[in-house]
C-alpha cells in the first residue's frame, strides 16, 4: 500500500527490469485489459536534482572566515569551487575506520584533555579541512562533505615506528594525510624521516589510493623567527609530500614562515588587520578564531585537494602536485626573490608557485589527463673530495638524462661535506635553462661541527624544464673566514666529499599541454587592462571575473534595464547586511557578526 487509506499498490514483477525507463508493454496491455484495475502505472526512473543551500554557508561563523568568504581579495576561491559542486564528497582524511591512537594503542585518538587543555592541534586542523557546514556550528571546513578523523602520535614518546605506523594507516582507504608537524624548527636542527616513516612515505606514494598514491601535505614549518630553512626538515622537503607555505592577508610574509624551494604552494595562516585568524573547531566543543601558523596553512590546502580529488578521483599523488603548481597564482603575495623560471612561471623560495587558487584546482582536474610514467636519472657530479674555501663551484652535464626526462619536476642534490661552522653556508644551484634555487640559506643559530652527512636537498623550482646542459652546484661561506673542515679536518678549509645530482620527471613535454583555465574563461569582452566587462549566460561579473554566484556583501541583478541588455553583475549590499537579496537595508538574509537577524523585517540590527 502506498499511502494509507488510499486504494494505491505498489507491485513488482521479476519479468520487468529493474530502474527501467521506459514500460514494459506486454504487462502494460494485460493489466489495461483487466476490469478490476481502475489505473496503473509503470514506475520508471526519475531523474532528479537536489535544491540545496546556496553557495554561501549559514553557519554563524563564516562570516569570519575572511580567507574564503571573499573578504580579501584575492581569496582562496573556495566558494567558486563549492559554486560548481564540490564539496570534498567522497574524499577521505580519515575518519572512524581510518583513526588511531598510537600513543595509547587505541582506536580513539581523541586528545588529553588537561594539562591547560595544550592538545589542541589536531582538532583545529581537522575543522578547517572538512566542518560541517549549515549546522549551525562554528564555520564552515573546505570540503564540509570529507570524511575526517585523526591519528595521534604527538602526545607521547615519538619514534620512528610511531611515525611509520601513522603515514601508513588504511593507504587503501584514506586518500590524504594532513600533516602539520616535523623537526624542531629552531635554526639548528638538521632531521628527516627514519628507516621505517621513509618507507611509508615510499610504499603510500607506490600502493596507496590502489596505486594512485596517498597524499600527504606538510606544512613548511614556523622556523622563521629563528633564521630556521625548510629544506633542513626530511618530511617538507621529500619528493613525496607537498609542503605548504604561509601568507597574511595583506599579502605579506609572516615572520614565523620558514622558505626553502621545496615549498610548493601557500595559503592564508593570519590577517594583520584584524584579530580574527583562522576561523575553526577547537576543544571543548567550542570555536576559535585564534588558530594560525603554516599548521593552518597546510589543512586548507588539503582541504581544497580534497575538492579536486571529488573532481577528478583518478589524479595520482604526481597529477596533484602539477596540478597545484598551475593552480597557484603569484596574485599579491610580496617578496624580494619572485622569479621566472625556464618554462616562464614565476616562482618564490617563501611562497612556491603562489596562493593556492580552490576553483583553477578543480576545474583543471577534471580535464587533466594522466601523466606518464616518472623518470629518474642520478648523476655522479663529484670525483674526488674538494675544498670548500670562501667558495667552491661544481660544474655537472646531465645530458645524457634528456634521453628519459623530458620535463623536470623534483630535483634534488646529495651531499656530504664537513665544515666547522654548518650554518654560514648557502648552497645554491643552477640549472642549463638559467633558474638559479637557493637550496640552504644562512642559519646563524646553527653552529653546528657536524656538516651535512648524506643530507639530501630538494627543489620545486625547476618543475617542467629541460634537464639536458651543464648544471651548477655552488657552495660559498657567508660567515667567518676562518671556518675549517670541522673537529675531523681541523686544517681543512671545509670539504665536499660527495655530491649526487637526482633528477626527477617525465618524458612527456608538459608545457605543451594547456594550462589550467582561469576563473575568467567564460569572459565575453574585456577592458584594456583584462578586466572582464561582460560575461557568459547566467554569470555575474565581479571585480574582473565571472561567478556563477555572487560572493558574500554582494548580490546579483542585471546591469541595467536597457532593452537587450542581458548582462548581469554583482551588486552591494547594504553595509548592515552580510548576504542580501537587494541594496536596501530591509533586503537582508544573513548578517555579519556582531549583528541580529530580525527576520520579520530582513534587517540586521545591533544588539
Amino acid at each position: 500500500q502506498v499511502m494509507e487509506g488510499e486504494p494505491f499498490h505498489h507491485f513488482s514483477h521479476r519479468g520487468s527490469r529493474q530502474r527501467a525507463l521506459s514500460r514494459h508493454w506486454g504487462w502494460h496491455m494485460r493489466l489495461s485489459r483487466d476490469p478490476q484495475v481502475l489505473w496503473f502505472e509503470q514506475q520508471t526512473l526519475k531523474r532528479r536534482s537536489r535544491r540545496g543551500m546556496g553557495v554561501v554557508p549559514t553557519d554563524p561563523w563564516f562570516p569570519k572566515q575572511w580567507y574564503m568568504n571573499n573578504d580579501v581579495h584575492p581569496d582562496l576561491n573556495i566558494l567558486t569551487a563549492w559554486s560548481r559542486g564540490y564539496t570534498g564528497q567522497g574524499v577521505v582524511l580519515t575518519d572512524p575506520l581510518a583513526s588511531y591512537d598510537f600513543n595509547s594503542n587505541d582506536p580513539d585518538p581523541q586528545p588529553r584533555y588537561g594539562d591547560g587543555d595544550k592538545n589542541w592541534h589536531g582538532t583545529r586542523c581537522a575543522g578547517e579541512v572538512a566542518a560541517v557546514a549549515n549546522n549551525g556550528i562554528c564555520g564552515a571546513g573546505v570540503a564540509y562533505n570529507a570524511k575526517i578523523g585523526g591519528v595521534r602520535m604527538l602526545d607521547g614518546s615519538i619514534m620512528d615506528v610511531v611515525e611509520a605506523q601513522a603515514l601508513s594507516l588504511q593507504p587503501q582507504y584514506i586518500h590524504i594525510y594532513s600533516a602539520s608537524w616535523g623537526p624542531e624548527d629552531d635554526g639548528r636542527t638538521v632531521d628527516g624521516p627514519g628507516v621505517l616513516a621513509a618507507a611509508a612515505f615510499h610504499k603510500g606514494v607506490v600502493q596507496g589510493r590502489g596505486g594512485l598514491g596517498s597524499i600527504f601535505i606538510w606544512a613548511s614549518g614556523n622556523g622563521g623567527t629563528n633564521y630556521d630553512n625548510c629544506n633542513c626538515d626530511g618530511y617538507t622537503n621529500s619528493i613525496y609530500t607537498v609542503s605548504v607555505g604561509s601568507v597574511l592577508g595583506d599579502g605579506h610574509r609572516p615572520r614565523y614562515s620558514e622558505s626553502c624551494p621545496a615549498i610548493l604552494t601557500t595559503t592564508y595562516s593570519s590577517r594583520t588587520t584584524s584579530k580574527v585568524q583562522i576561523v575553526t573547531t577547537d576543544l571543548h566543543h567550542r570555536c576559535t578564531d585564534k588558530h594560525t601558523g603554516t599548521s593552518a596553512s597546510a589543512p586548507l590546502a588539503a582541504g581544497m585537494v580534497a575538492l579536486a580529488l571529488e573532481a577528478n578521483p583518478a589524479l595520482s599523488w604526481r597529477d596533484l602536485q602539477h596540478l597545484i603548481i598551475r593552480a597557484s597564482r603569484p596574485a599579491h603575495l610580496q617578496a624580494e626573490d619572485w622569479a621566472e623560471n625556464g618554462v616562464g612561471r614565476r616562482v618564490s623560495h617563501y611562497y612556491g608557485y603562489g596562493l593556492l587558487d580552490a576553483a583553477l584546482l578543480v576545474q583543471a582536474a577534471t580535464t587533466w589527463t594522466g601523466t606518464r610514467p616518472q623518470e629518474k636519472c642520478s648523476v655522479q657530479a663529484l670525483q674526488g673530495p674538494r675544498d670548500i674555501g670562501a667558495r667552491l663551484t661544481i660544474s655537472t652535464d646531465a645530458s645524457s638524462c634528456s634521453k628519459s626526462i623530458r620535463s623536470l619536476e623534483h630535483v634534488q642534490v646529495q651531499l656530504s661535506l664537513s665544515y666547522s661552522r654548518r650554518g654560514d653556508l648557502v648552497v645554491a644551484l643552477r640549472s642549463p635553462m638559467g633558474t638559479t634555487s637557493t637550496l640552504v640559506t644562512v642559519r646563524p643559530y646553527d653552529t653546528s661541527q657536524d656538516g651535512y652527512k648524506d643530507w639530501t636537498f630538494m627543489s620545486t623550482h625547476f618543475w617542467d624544464e629541460n634537464p639536458k646542459g651543464i648544471w651548477i652546484l655552488q657552495l660559498e661561506n657567508r660567515g667567518d673566514a676562518q671556518n675549517t673542515g670541522g673537529p675531523l679536518s681541523p686544517l681543512s678549509p671545509g670539504q665536499l666529499t660527495s655530491f649526487t645530482l637526482h633528477l626527477h620527471g617525465t618524458d612527456e613535454d608538459m608545457p605543451a599541454r594547456r594550462s589550467a583555465a582561469t576563473a575568467t574563461e567564460e569572459c565575453l569582452r574585456r577592458d584594456r587592462q583584462g578586466t572582464c566587462q561582460d560575461c557568459g549566460s547566467s554569470l555575474y561579473a565581479h571585480h574582473g571575473s565571472c561567478l556563477s554566484y555572487c560572493p558574500p556583501r554582494y548580490y546579483g541583478r542585471a546591469r541595467s534595464a536597457a532593452p537587450g541588455d542581458s548582462a548581469l553583475v554583482c551588486a552591494s549590499c547594504h553595509p548592515s547586511c552580510y548576504t542580501c537579496q537587494g541594496a536596501a537595508a530591509n533586503n537582508c538574509t544573513s548578517c555579519p557578526s556582531g549583528r541580529t537577524f530580525q527576520e520579520s523585517a530582513h534587517t540586521c540590527q545591533q544588539p
